[in-house]
């Protein structure tokens, strides 16, 4: 085995100083620069190298990595001032005036350089500045920078430096960690006593606040949370900087050198030492890594690194976690262990009154006590000297009475918690600490809030076990935003808020619903659990029923109430699958959701939980059009389950179509009304609702009076979040795929398609649309843009490929990270008139275009189709038949149709339809006859959605 580096591999300055010294002088001005600096890049680039091939090889870590290059960096500078000082600008006879002391500041002061940290210098100047002083500092910087290193420098006297650092945190800062390099030692001294008596002294408590504060705002930049999927792992929260802040505070109150002298002065036990150390060990070794890979000083952990990072790091595959999902959960791990740091830290400094408290948003007046605990500056603590062990019981119920009380819970008490957490164990059947628990989660009063204590403190998982493996969980995909237990809280939040009212705007149905259930408890472990068997290489969902059947008599819930959170979780994802990649018009479709969810109270549970688990994904991934469908398909299911299948007949749903569309239509007479219902069958009132239906009657009157060939009409929803689009024109072959490449070639995407023909031979599509990312298409130049695309192409003017060629990007880092191998599912059991076809790819523009395209070249008629997305997932769901108007049953068509799909999803697209040329060669739905070269049928698609990943998470 290699044996460790050490300092004199990494540079050995008795070596250079000999190439230095052989480099001759160029007359009275010394050696050329040039040659110089040539020699130190030289050794910079070998001892750099060196430091590397070590830890790449994981023989360094990423603290011993950085100290290293710390040495290398402070041996090449002392090098340098000997040859500047010495034979570029002697002094024969100095001044007073002609001193330089030069000086390590901020993280290179601290001893810690990643491969692209600045190097931060400091050239310390007496009471004024000679040209020769300047002349040393000028050369040396450039030299520097000549050796491509990052320099942050300033040039000052001791004076400047403690009247600067009174005014400025981060100077301040920067000089609590400066480090003699070389130069007039007497100069630095001279810094560092006036620092200390006229900076430092008396203002212990207001850099504390200060620095504190930065923090606070530090984390509002980063997204104040610990458990975003792509954190800054030195700014954001549980980062480094976090660790650094500690650091700082304890050296500016203390004058620590180490932080083992935090051991010294009792702010840290040796427990808690161990786990600074840790946690900056693993952090600064990420960091290192990251820079590596990266090439540039690079501190966010984005998607198109972590798996490279983990790769290099040894995380390796395990049953239901990949290497990447490993690495990410002990990184957050070592984030909430930053976080448990921070609070002990402020405990013993608010206990020695270094700190000033705190004090809580619910304030209430000053108690000696509350339920038996301790109150201390409006926060509950222990009883002085309260062993744990004699009621572990305890554990859990402060939080229920901070819950009960609005009271925050002393940092102290946290950390006596986090000492005793192995007595959680034994509460986890006891009644009392169950139902304790269970006020809490069940709570509509901000649960989130103690449910986040007890997380934090380590109480939750020990708790409930089940919990505590997806604690730090995330999932390497775009689409979810948190880890699985910061998700799951979050949900609940946002249910307390549905259930207090407070969503009613957003989600009026689901805040209708919530005051109409028969059980609350049932529907708040069902959100606590639906996620909560992720990782374990199953169905989460199937593997999570069992976890409720198990915990919920342990909560003291019911036999009713654990069928019901059961059943929950295990069908958590059926509506969202429903609604948003089936079409709900169709009535089997609805049929088929009502039978298996058979009760209006399951109904109106999954309506909640539905809402709730999609919201709480993260920002962006709910809108309106996605509530409209989740409200179509919860009125569709509940029409069935509380009238019954017999009670509206399709005849019976047309013609109340049909009155609907005709009550809005007042100016219409009768005849006229009556002569466009005839022109069209009974799947198009059973699939568009009343508003469409009147919509399109106008578009069709005003296209026929103006003797138009196609008619266009575009209109925003903005509670929708989307533009509803219809086209009339004369059916054609290749329609469909025509006004898709359309829509794509104007920079729109398509969520979702309706595909009709009149009895006389003219097509009315009907399409929601939005902008690529998901948000409302309103902007009147992007309606305009998308509005003169589809004009051009249905008069064959329009070269849809070409424009989506210029507008198609590639997928970016972030996005390019994620392989997402094409999937083609045929189902023929879902709707009784059509094939379904369930296509998943990457997403990209144009997509739906390429697949629309090829169904036209298997000669398949399209007649609806659905797009969702899910991060970098897309999910294209096409309802077909074949030309006679029937199902696709042949084997080998069917195996043909999914190698054809396959194909277009990867973007290989190949020529036209035989026989096909001039305008109309663009695909789109079509009557031709279809081949019969296909082959076997995919898994159902009520299965292969339960195998898939979620739309709701």
């Amino acid at each position: 085995m290699t044996r460790a580096l050490k300092k004199t591999d990494v540079i050995d300055p008795r070596e250079v100083r000999a190439v230095l010294a052989d480099i001759p002088d160029q007359g009275a001005s010394g050696p050329e620069r040039a040659e110089v600096t040539g020699v130190l890049a030289a050794a910079l680039d070998r001892g750099h190298d060196l430091i590397r091939r070590d830890f790449e090889a994981l023989r360094l870590n990423g603290r011993q990595a950085a100290a290293l290059r710390c040495h290398l960096i402070d041996q090449l500078i002392v090098l340098m001032f000997e040859v500047v000082t010495g034979r570029l600008f002697p002094r024969p006879n100095p001044t007073e005036a002609e001193r330089v002391a030069v000086v390590a500041t901020g993280g290179y002061g601290r001893g810690e350089l990643c491969p692209h940290s600045d190097v931060d210098v400091l050239f310390l100047f007496p009471y004024k500045r000679t040209s020769w002083g300047e002349q040393v500092a000028e050369t040396m910087l450039y030299t520097l920078w000549d050796m491509r290193l990052k320099v942050g420098h300033a040039a000052r006297t001791p004076g400047d430096c403690v009247r600067l650092a009174r005014e400025d945190l981060s100077i301040r800062t920067a000089l609590l960690e400066a480090r003699f390099l070389i130069g007039d030692r007497l100069l630095f001294d001279a810094m560092t006593q006036a620092y200390e008596a006229d900076v430092i002294t008396g203002t212990g408590a207001d850099f504390v606040e200060a620095k504190l504060a930065e923090r606070d705002q530090r984390h509002q930049r980063f997204n104040d949370s610990r458990y975003v999927v792509e954190p800054n792992l030195k700014e954001g929260k549980g980062g480094l900087r976090d660790l650094h802040t500690l650091y700082w505070i304890v050296k500016y109150l203390y004058r620590v050198e180490r932080p083992r002298d935090m051991v010294t002065e009792r702010i840290l036990s040796q427990g808690e030492l161990r786990r600074f150390i840790d946690a900056e060990r693993f952090l600064m070794t990420v960091r290192t890594a990251l820079h590596y890979l990266t090439g540039k000083p690079e501190e966010r952990l984005t998607f198109d690194v972590q798996r490279a990072l983990a790769d290099q790091l040894g995380y390796r595959d395990r049953a239901g976690l990949s290497g990447v999902e490993r690495f990410m959960k002990h990184y957050f791990l070592v984030a909430k262990q930053v976080g448990d740091l921070t609070r002990v830290v402020c405990a013993v400094l608010e206990a020695r009154a270094e700190k000033r408290p705190l004090f809580s948003l619910a304030r209430l007046a000053p108690r000696r006590s509350i339920s038996g605990f301790r109150v201390d500056n409006d926060r509950l603590t222990f009883r002085p000297g309260e062993d744990l062990a004699d009621e572990p019981v305890r554990i859990v119920k402060i939080f229920t009475v901070a819950h009960r009380t609005g009271l925050d819970i002393h940092p102290e008490a946290l950390r006596l918690i986090r000492r005793n957490l192995r007595l959680v164990n034994t509460l986890r059947n006891d009644p009392e600490a169950n139902a304790l628990f269970l006020e809490i989660l069940t709570s509509p009063d901000h649960p989130e809030v103690n449910l986040t204590r007890l997380n934090e403190a380590g109480v939750f998982g020990r708790f409930v076990p089940d919990f505590g493996r997806v604690v730090a969980m995330m999932q390497y995909d775009m689409y979810h935003h948190y880890t699985v237990d910061a998700h799951t809280i979050h949900a609940i939040e946002l249910l307390a808020r549905i259930d207090r009212g407070e969503l009613a705007e957003d989600h009026p149905l689901a805040s209708d619903l919530i005051h109409k259930i028969a059980s609350r408890r049932a529907l708040y472990v069902a959100v606590l659990c639906h996620d909560i068997a992720k990782g374990r290489g199953g169905d989460h969902s199937v593997l999570g029923e069992g976890v409720v059947r198990r915990l919920g008599p342990r909560l003291g819930l019911t036999t009713a109430e654990v069928d019901l959170a059961a059943w929950l979780v295990r069908w958590h994802l059926l509506m969202s699958h429903t609604a948003f990649k089936r079409d709900i018009s169709d009535r089997k479709t609805a049929e088929d959701f009502a039978r298996t969810v058979s009760s209006p109270e399951r109904l109106k549970t999954l309506l909640i939980l539905t809402v709730v688990d999609i919201r709480a994904v993260g920002p962006g991934t709910w809108n309106g059009w996605k509530a409209q469908l989740l409200r179509d398909l919860f009125h569709a299911a509940e029409e069935i389950l509380v009238a019954g299948h017999a009670a509206r007949g399709r005849a019976q749903r047309v013609a109340d179509q049909k009155a609907a569309q005709a009550e809005r239509l007042p100016d219409w007479s009768p005849a006229a009304i009556d002569r466009l219902q005839a022109r069209f069958t009974d799947p198009y009132w059973i699939a568009e609702d009343p508003d469409t239906l009147a919509r399109n009657a106008r578009l069709v009157a005003e296209t026929e009076a103006q003797d138009r060939r196609h008619g266009i009409a575009i209109e925003v929803d903005p509670g929708q979040d989307a533009a509803k689009l219809s086209v009339f024109a004369a059916d054609r072959p290749g329609l469909f795929a025509r006004l898709a490449g359309a829509i794509a070639g104007a920079g729109a995407s398509v969520a979702d398609a309706r595909i009709h023909t009149s009895s006389d031979g003219w097509a009315l599509d009907n399409f929601v649309v939005q902008t690529e990312d998901g948000a409302a298409l309103d902007e009147p130049a992007r309606l305009a843009r998308l509005n003169k695309a589809l004009d051009a192409t249905l008069k064959g003017r329009f070269k849809a490929r070409e424009q989506i060629h210029k507008r198609q990007k590639p997928p970016g880092r972030r996005r390019g990270a994620f392989e997402v191998e094409p999937a083609v599912y045929i189902d023929n059991n879902v709707s009784n008139r059509a094939t379904v076809i369930e296509v998943n790819a990457r997403d990209r523009l144009g997509l739906l275009f390429d697949l629309a395209e090829t169904l036209y070249k298997l000669r398949l008629k399209v007649y609806s189709a659905q797009v969702t997305t899910f991060g970098e997932r897309a999910v294209d769901t096409f309802y077909v038949q074949e030309r006679d108007d029937r199902k696709c049953l042949h084997p080998r068509r069917l195996k043909n149709i999914e190698a054809r799909l396959l194909a277009a999803a990867r973007g290989e697209i190949d020529s036209p339809a035989p026989g096909v040329s001039g305008p109309e060669s663009n695909p789109g739905t079509g009557s031709d006859k279809g081949s019969e070269t296909g082959a076997k049928t995919a898994p159902h698609l009520a299965q292969a959605d339960t195998d898939r990943s979620a739309a709701a998470e």
